[in-house]
């Protein structure tokens, strides 16, 4: 790992990034966070600790990596510092995606145990522009898959997007009952709406299919 020792005469500030999964209770985030305290001790730099108990992909759940980010935004970092790739990102398209705005933000990005992952090498640099590169025809690929899946569905004469209200489970039994009560003025619109579970606008287009049947205000 290279990188300045200091910037503008300060130590370099490091985010130790540390994550465990909920579904492994024997993890230890200390683990990982010993090994990269010793590594920026030994150099002088300064350290802020982000540790999270979450899968990679639970971004919800990860605040700590919230935290980080935030104070990414805010310049209060200088390099970001994982145990491993996968701590950090649920993906090679989420790796990138937030190692561009690190980027931006003049923040460099290190994995101990993968030295060749490191934002502040040429080396490192490169290899993120494969990977990159990678990513770009991964995303290609899957578009090409689901334009495809809908040919194939549209040739089939299947439907594609969301079902209309009328085809869910219940609907049909339900509308008689509320146009009727509708019609009697016992219901508004927006009650009949909610009732039904739809919004006002679509339970008007219906009514107007259905011919107009009338009742009280919208209130």
């Amino acid at each position: 790992m290279s990188g300045p020792a200091s910037v503008l005469g300060r130590p370099l500030r490091v985010a130790l990034y540390a994550r465990v999964s909920t579904r492994d209770k024997d993890q230890d985030p200390e683990l990982q966070l010993e090994a990269m305290r010793e590594y920026v001790r030994a150099r002088g730099w300064e350290a802020a600790e982000y540790v999270d108990t979450a899968a990679a992909g639970d971004l919800a759940h990860r605040s700590a990596w919230a935290r980080l980010l935030a104070d990414v935004a805010r310049r209060r970092i200088d390099l970001v510092l994982v145990w491993k790739l996968d701590r950090a990102f649920r993906s090679t398209l989420h790796a990138l995606a937030t190692l561009r705005d690190f980027e931006h933000a003049g923040v460099g990005f290190s994995a101990l145990t993968q030295p060749e992952l490191d934002t502040t090498s040429a080396a490192g640099r490169l290899v993120f522009t494969i990977l990159a590169a990678v990513a770009e025809m991964e995303r290609e690929l899957i578009a090409d898959r689901v334009r495809e899946g809908m040919r194939h569905a549209a040739r089939r004469g299947a439907r594609i997007g969301r079902p209309p209200v009328t085809a869910r489970p219940g609907f049909a039994a339900r509308w008689p009952r509320v146009a009727a009560d509708l019609a009697a003025g016992r219901l508004s619109r927006r009650q009949a709406a909610r009732r039904l579970g739809i919004g006002t606008a679509t339970f008007a287009r219906l009514l107007a299919a259905d011919g107009g049947t009338e009742g009280t205000a919208d209130g």
